[in-house]
């Protein structure tokens, strides 16, 4: 087999299978021609739950990060309750959205490196390092993520040094970029930064950000079918936590309900949801 023009190929006939897909990557190539190298024969997409979407908020006195519930497996829903923001440590947030297995390793792993860092070095690790560390992690992951496995996270911390909330959101190879003011990673992440750019406002409360975060989650559900909106009969709300000078605040459903009550109550006289000044 050679290399010719029209790719991987034996000269002197149409390309085959593994022509089409050398031009599109080598994963698909070794799928068409030697599907037994790769970790997975046949290289048929895994049946495993996948988990989005995530939000994030600078407010006033720090930063808040929600997400909805709900992990699919294709068209189904596999789960209804997943969590999907964590504490990575007294004032660093991670949402990640993807393969939920993947996700939920790497939150797990970025916590016990925090809390090795501050017990070898006597203080916590800044939060500029915090993101830094993550980074190298999904870069870790990223043989995985071609694969189909990939994991996307957004962190958000109180950073203690300037005295502010900061948000920080990554590619599938690690790259680490610094937002500004809010953002959204997931499948229904378009519809949510859309719903944000109306709604957000630099100094606003705590709780408003929350209530923007919950807008945002329901403008998602209403796009996108892997993002699940509020589900009050369950009590099913979404996930929630706060980073401040303070540390870090979980949000329970009893101090979500009134606020997710009002949201949906809204929702019945103007669907869409609220209206957003022109000017």
């Amino acid at each position: 087999m050679a290399w010719s023009s029209t790719g991987w190929g034996r000269p002197g006939r149409e390309p085959d299978a593994g022509a089409t897909a050398a031009r599109a990557s080598f994963v698909d190539y070794l799928r068409a021609v030697a599907p037994e190298a790769l970790p997975h024969p046949g290289g048929a997409d895994l049946a495993m739950p996948h988990g989005t979407t995530i939000v994030a908020a600078v407010h006033a006195d720090g930063v808040v990060m929600a997400a909805d519930r709900r992990a699919t497996v294709g068209n189904l829903v596999a789960q209804r309750d997943i969590r999907k923001v964590f504490a990575a440590d007294d004032h660093c947030l991670v949402g990640i959205a993807g393969a939920a297995g993947v996700a939920a390793e790497v939150a797990r792993l970025l916590q016990v490196e925090l809390v090795h860092y501050e017990k070898v070095e006597g203080s916590p690790l800044s939060l500029d390092g915090k993101a830094n560390r993550l980074g190298g992690m999904i870069r870790g992951n990223l043989d995985l993520a071609m694969q189909g496995l990939i994991a996307l996270p957004v962190m958000a911390g109180y950073d203690l040094a300037t005295g502010g909330g900061r948000i920080f959101s990554y590619d599938a190879a690690g790259g680490r970029y610094e937002e500004t003011g809010f953002f959204s990673v997931g499948s229904g992440a378009p519809f949510a930064r859309g719903a944000l750019k109306k709604l957000y406002r630099p100094a606003m409360s705590e709780d408003d950000a929350v209530v923007a975060l919950i807008q945002a989650l329901v403008d998602s559900a209403d796009d996108d079918t892997a993002t699940a909106g509020p589900d009050p009969y369950r009590r099913i709300y979404p996930s929630v936590s706060s980073a401040s000078a303070a540390g870090i605040r979980v949000w329970d459903d009893d101090e979500l309900a009134p606020r997710v009550d009002a949201v949906l109550a809204g929702r019945r006289d103007r669907p869409d949801g609220p209206e957003a000044p022109l000017l």
